[in-house]
C-alpha cells in the first residue's frame, strides 16, 4: 500500500518539475482519479492549471450539472462536446475502434482549448490498472492505448499512474477531499459508449442513460457496490399491453472489487432484481427485457466493452 503523505509530497514535486513554467490543461471528469490529480496539480502549479470537463454526450444523467455545482468557484471550464463525440463514433461497432475514436476526440478537444490558453502540457488521471489492461491487450483505455500517436502537447503528465484505485482513495482522504469524491463509484472515461454494444446512436444513449440512472438509484445506497450500471446489449422480442414489440435488452451489472483488477457479482435478492426489471421496462417503453449479469472478472471484464 502507498504511504499517502509521502506520495503527495513526491507527486507535487514531480508535477512542478514536469510542468516547468508552462500552463497545463487537465482532464477533469469529477471522479476520484482526476479530482486527486486536480488537487495535487493545484498545489504544485497554482493558477497555471486549467481543469477542463468535457460533456461528451455520453455522460450519466445529471452528471454535468453535478460537476458544475461540485467545482463551483474554481477555474473549471465546461465544454459541450456532445455533437462532435457522437459524430466521431458514427459507423463504429468494434469496441477498440470506439475507444480509439473517443480517445482521439478527447485529445483534439484538449489541444484546441490548450491553444486558446497557451498551454503546452496535458495532465490526466491515468492509474496503474489502465496501463495494465491497455498494454496487456485486454482493452485500450481511452487515456492510454486509445490516445492518438501524434499530439500537440510537449508532455503528458500522469501523477497517479502507478497507483491502484484503492490507493488513489487513500490519497484523496489524506488530501482532505470530500467523501462524495473519495468514495465515488468509478465511471468509464468513454462514458456510456462502452455500455452500448454496437454502433452508438442518440436513441441508444438516451435509453441506457435512463436505465443506468434507475440501477444506480436502486443499488448504490443499499449495497454500496464497487460499481453498478446498466448496459444495452441487443434487441429482443417482448409484449407490452396486447402488442408484440421488438425492443432493447438491458443487462444490469453490480460488482464488488478492491482494485478493479478482479471483481465478483453482488448477490441481490431475487425480488429486488424483479423490481429493477419492472421499473426499467415500465419507465423506458423501448426496453423489452432486463437480465442480471452474474459473471466475475475474470473471465469477464467489469464493463461490456
Amino acid at each position: 500500500m502507498v504511504n499517502a503523505e509521502k506520495f503527495i509530497a513526491k507527486a507535487i514535486t514531480e508535477i512542478k518539475s514536469e510542468a516547468g513554467e508552462n500552463k497545463v490543461v487537465m482532464a477533469l471528469s469529477g471522479g476520484v482519479d482526476s479530482s486527486v490529480c486536480a488537487v495535487l496539480a493545484a498545489r504544485a502549479i497554482g493558477d497555471r492549471l486549467i481543469p477542463i470537463y468535457i460533456d461528451t454526450g455520453l455522460m450519466r444523467k445529471g452528471e454535468t450539472d453535478r460537476i458544475r455545482t461540485l467545482f463551483e468557484g474554481t477555474q473549471l471550464q465546461i465544454i459541450d462536446g456532445g455533437d462532435e463525440f457522437l459524430d466521431a463514433l458514427k459507423g463504429h461497432t468494434d469496441p477498440e475502434a470506439k475507444r480509439k475514436a473517443i480517445g482521439e476526440r478527447f485529445i483534439r478537444v484538449f489541444e484546441r482549448e490548450a491553444r486558446i490558453v497557451g498551454a503546452k502540457c496535458l495532465l490526466q488521471g491515468t492509474i496503474y490498472p489502465d496501463r495494465i489492461e491497455s498494454e496487456g491487450g485486454i482493452k485500450s483505455h481511452h487515456n492510454v492505448g486509445g490516445m492518438p500517436p501524434h499530439m500537440e502537447f510537449t508532455k503528458v503528465i500522469e501523477p497517479i499512474r502507478d497507483l491502484y484505485k484503492d490507493e488513489v482513495r487513500d490519497v484523496a482522504g489524506a488530501l482532505g477531499m470530500p467523501k462524495e469524491i473519495q468514495h465515488r463509484m468509478p465511471f468509464p472515461g468513454p462514458g456510456l459508449a462502452v455500455r452500448v454494444l454496437g454502433e452508438i446512436t442518440r436513441e441508444k444513449v438516451a435509453v441506457i442513460r435512463e436505465a443506468n440512472w434507475i440501477v444506480e438509484d436502486e443499488l448504490v445506497e443499499m449495497y454500496r457496490p464497487w460499481q453498478c450500471f446498466a448496459a444495452l446489449i441487443g434487441l429482443g422480442t417482448g409484449v407490452k399491453g396486447d402488442n408484440r414489440i421488438h425492443g432493447w435488452i438491458v443487462a444490469v451489472r453490480a460488482v464488488n472489487s478492491r482494485d478493479g483488477m478482479t471483481a465478483d457479482p453482488v448477490e441481490i435478492p431475487f425480488d429486488h432484481l424483479v423490481r429493477i426489471g419492472s421499473r426499467i421496462t415500465a419507465d423506458i417503453p423501448s426496453v423489452a427485457r432486463v437480465v442480471y449479469d452474474i459473471t466475475s472478472k475474470p473471465p469477464a471484464t467489469i464493463e461490456y466493452e
